[in-house]
């Protein structure tokens, strides 16, 4: 089964978080994230990505160490004609410096900022499991 990974950042506002950023598709929400290029680290695809698909930079954020969020699941995507991959997802964590940073959308139907309020509700595969484990990280700090 072929193997693919993508990498993202989840993006928060606030300390202790007050938002939390979701990217809307046609058929979900997710965060912003994309497939790993060849050559490129997880946090330079997650970083490019996250530029690419907000327009928030690196600069524009602080990522918070010791975060590293990961889910193993099948997926059948059109880029592959469908055949069933296996999927690797990884996701960092990162505080937007200024609350006001402007979204600029470019792959996607639109965002919206969701109230941190858990526990959260949204989207069973990947976005309540990531949320999950964000509020368990934060309580362990």
């Amino acid at each position: 089964m072929r193997q693919i990974k993508a990498c993202g950042v989840f993006i928060i506002k606030g300390n202790p978080i007050d938002e939390f950023l979701l990217m809307i598709h046609p058929d979900r929400l997710d965060v912003p994230k994309g497939h790993v290029d060849p050559g490129e680290s997880e946090m330079e695809c997650a970083l490019r990505e996250l530029q690419e698909e907000t327009g928030i930079s690196e600069q524009d954020i602080t990522l918070l160490p010791d975060f590293r969020f990961t889910l193993e699941y099948n997926v059948k995507p059109k880029r592959f004609g469908y055949e069933e991959c296996h999927k690797t997802l990884v996701v960092f964590l990162g505080r937007l410096n200024q609350p006001d940073q402007p979204i600029v959308v470019t792959e996607h139907e639109g965002f919206r900022w969701e109230k941190w309020n858990p526990p959260h509700k949204i989207q069973e595969l990947t976005i309540d499991p990531l949320l999950k484990y964000t509020e368990q990280f934060f309580a362990e700090k």
